[in-house]
């Protein structure tokens, strides 16, 4: 090959190379534009939000520790969270250590668990998935007597209430609710084997 053969070569390589970059520019300034924040992961393609576990677990770990007085005799306290989810009835469970102690029954704080499952709704006012409607699965308390059975099912409902009802377990930012210049909303919300995704639509 002559050096003037070469050259040419080389002259048209990097006219190649300037035409794939500028090309791989003018695609990454097109598409730019129409992506949105990685934040609770975002999917352009099907228009839904997916918060995983972890997103979840952080924002119910706010909550807790936590302890509810009833009168002075009786007291609650709950800690260290755990998250479950059950899609075939598209709720959140959450199950909670609790440790009642009171002072009609001697010894040591009772030592247990609380089993709740939560609905999910979406609150327009506060932009924030929030845990709806949560109900006692499971009270189990260790040394409990059976005589206090019901009334133990009774403060489990209130705790319930009391600690996870309207409680938000995600908050959209103004700007992940707009899309191309038109305001979006969240809708259908749907609990998934790890995590759940919210539909997002156009107003």
């Amino acid at each position: 090959m002559s050096v003037a053969d070469a050259a040419s070569d080389i002259v048209n390589i990097s006219r190649r190379d300037t035409l794939r970059l500028g090309i791989g520019g003018l695609l990454g300034l097109t598409l730019t534009p129409l992506m949105r924040p990685a934040s609770a992961g975002y999917n352009i393609w099907t228009g839904e939000y997916t918060m995983t576990r972890k997103d979840i677990e952080s924002a119910v770990d706010k909550r807790f520790p936590t302890t509810l007085n009833y009168g002075q005799l009786l007291s609650v306290e709950l800690t260290h969270p755990l998250i479950g989810f059950n899609p075939q009835a598209n709720r959140i469970n959450t199950q909670v250590d609790a440790q009642v102690q009171n002072v009609l029954l001697q010894g040591q704080p009772l030592k247990g668990v609380l089993a709740i499952s939560s609905a999910l709704k979406y609150d327009p006012v506060r932009r924030a998935v929030l845990l709806d409607n949560p109900s006692v699965e499971r009270v189990d308390v260790n040394g409990m007597p059976p005589a206090y059975g019901q009334q133990l099912t009774a403060i489990g409902g209130n705790v319930a209430q009391q600690v996870l009802n309207q409680y938000p377990i995600y908050t959209f930012k103004p700007e992940q609710l707009k899309y191309g210049g038109r305001d979006v909303e969240p809708g259908a919300i749907t609990v998934l084997p790890d995590g759940i995704k919210v539909e997002v639509r156009t107003k």
